[in-house]
This record gives structure tokens, sequence and C-alpha cells, in this order.
């Protein structure tokens, strides 16, 4: 088994990384891996409508979806992720409790009783601090989890925090749920340096053949053309597998008004504004420009460029419209 530290928290590059070894390498493998600020969407989730689009925009929080399904999650310095891919018999590669045991072995080592509960969440007195997921390719299975052991709980609640009446959708939905830092539960203070180290021994000692692996140049490569054509893009992060319904009624300074879109691959294929609001040009003109692009906050700017939207919507600020829209 290769073990690998990834010592990266880019999570462009930290996605894109488990797909390349997943995808590419033969043997088994086991990673461990830390995020700066940033979401992880599920695979088959509309991202817009499992996001706080205006905190994760104020904070500059990067959006990154994975190859796994399942619901999104917040990650931080203090949170802790760990790999595990492996190749094997098509009936038995999907098992849950089997890449989640290492886990609550070592918080047994130091005096934490974890439990794997429900389908796929580890606890601590009844407060999830864990989510894993799968995803199998031919006869490869990829594991990981999220292990919260000093992340920044607000930041997490803020980030997730999503007004679900703007949208109407089939996507997965996230489940939300308590939860706690393995932190708080110690009994005598470590680092999450510490325990990435615990974690990391615990795994060599268990398999006999673990031998450390450092990424090469040509692995790094490949990995970096990878994050380049798919995980740092908004077709995957955000178009894909965006078919839903959006509506947000706002009171703002020019009067009430509505928006409805249709959007399919996160493009806006019908957009109709609603209200008691005045104006001097027929806002049906607007909808037409408005028409045809992406569900994107850079998109609608350029769309909008040049336009006078106080003809539209009179006494409302540009700013303020593009806000309508998320």
């Amino acid at each position: 088994m290769l073990c690998i530290h990834n010592k990266s928290t880019n999570p462009y590059f930290n996605l894109a990384t488990e797909e390349y070894l997943f995808k590419n390498k033969t043997e088994d493998i086991f990673m461990l891996w830390r995020n700066e600020p940033s979401i992880i969407v599920g695979k088959h989730q509309n991202t817009l409508s499992e996001i706080n689009y205006e905190y994760v925009k104020e904070n500059n929080i990067k959006v990154v979806r994975r190859l796994t399904g399942g619901g999104a999650v917040f990650h931080d310095l203090g949170n802790v992720n760990f790999t595990f891919i492996q190749t094997g018999d098509d009936e038995k590669l999907v098992d849950f409790r089997k890449y989640t045991a290492p886990i609550i072995e070592v918080l047994k080592k130091i005096g934490i009783e974890a439990k794997f509960e429900g389908r796929n969440d580890l606890t601590i007195d009844g407060k999830k601090f864990s989510g894993n997921a799968e995803h199998v390719f031919k006869n490869r299975i990829l594991h990981h989890g999220t292990l919260l052991f000093s992340a920044t709980i607000n930041n997490l609640t803020e980030a997730l925090k999503v007004d679900e009446s703007k949208f109407n959708d089939k996507a997965v939905k996230s489940v939300r749920s308590r939860v706690t830092n393995i932190s708080e539960h110690l009994q005598k203070e470590i680092s999450v340096e510490d325990f990435i180290e615990l974690i990391y021994s615990n795994i060599k000692e268990m398999y006999t053949d673990a031998v450390d692996y450092e990424l090469t140049e040509e692995d790094n490569k490949i990995i970096d053309k990878l994050v380049s054509e798919k995980y740092s893009t908004w077709d995957w992060n955000f178009g894909y597998v965006a078919n839903y319904n959006y509506t947000n009624k706002v009171r703002t300074s020019a009067g009430s008004i509505e928006i409805t879109m249709n959007i399919h691959n996160g493009i806006i294929e019908k957009i109709k504004f609603y209200g008691d609001y005045f104006s001097v040009l027929d806002t049906e003109d607007l909808e037409l420009k408005l028409t045809n692009i992406a569900h994107r906050e850079e998109d609608i700017k350029r769309a909008l460029n040049g336009i006078d939207i106080n003809k539209y919507f009179h006494n409302l600020d540009k700013a303020d419209f593009i806000r309508l829209f998320f």
C-alpha cells in the first residue's frame, strides 16, 4: 500500500489528486490531506442550492465538486481528510465500516469513544464529526471521509446556510446534522498535526505492505492538467447536473421584484420578472439579453455591460439587481 501525506491545501489540486491516483495507479493507496477553506459538494448535487453564495463570495471560499455522491461539506485547516483506494471483488468493494474502523481505533487510543452510525457517519456522543462517501470505478473503490478536528464550526454553518425556498430541483440534498470537533473531547490536548501523525502511523502498522510515497514530477504534471481542465472549472463545479427552477422575491428601492428562472446544465433557458416596479423600457427586452447564458455572476455582468438598469427598474442599483440572481 502506498501511503501519502499530501501537504497541499489547494482543494482543486487535492480532489484532482484523488481522481488521478484512483484511475491511474494500480496499487492500494492511503492518503491524508487538508484543504484551505472550501466547500466540497457531492457529485449529484446542484451546487448553488447547497451554498450560501454571498458568504462564500465575501470570504473567498473555493467550491469544488468531488467524484463521490452524498452531501456538501465545509473544509478548513482544522478538518482532516483521509482517502483509501483499493482493488477488490465488485460485490465486496463498498464497505463503509471497513474504512472507518481505523479512525475509530485511533480515537480509542486517545480516550475517545466514537461510533459508526447511519449509512456513513462517525459520531461522538451522538454528534457527527465525520461524513464518508465512496465511488467505484471498474474493480477499484475510492473511499474518503472528513474528520472535524478543530474546524471553525461557525464558518461551516454560515457557508452551508441556504435559502431553500429559492430552488426547486431533483438534485441530491445535504442532510444537516449536529456536529462536533474531535478536539472538544480530548483528555489531553494535541495539535491537528499530531492527530494526523497518529492516523498515519496507525495505518502503517495495520498494513504490513505500507510504504511512504511522494508524488513525482510526472504525477504533479498530470494532476495539474486535471485541475485546469476539470476541477477548477465552472462547468464541473457549478454547471454539472445543474437542472433546476430558481425563484427569488425581494423588496428593493425600485419596489417589489420577483425573478423566476429555468436552468438546464447551468444555463438560463427562461427568465421572467414580476413586481410593482416602474420602468421606462419593457423588461421583456432585458429577459432576452439574459437568456441562454450561464447562471454565473461573471456572465450576468457581461450580459448587462452597457445596460442602464434604471430604465428597466427605476431607482435600482445594478449591484442590487445582480444579487437577485443568487
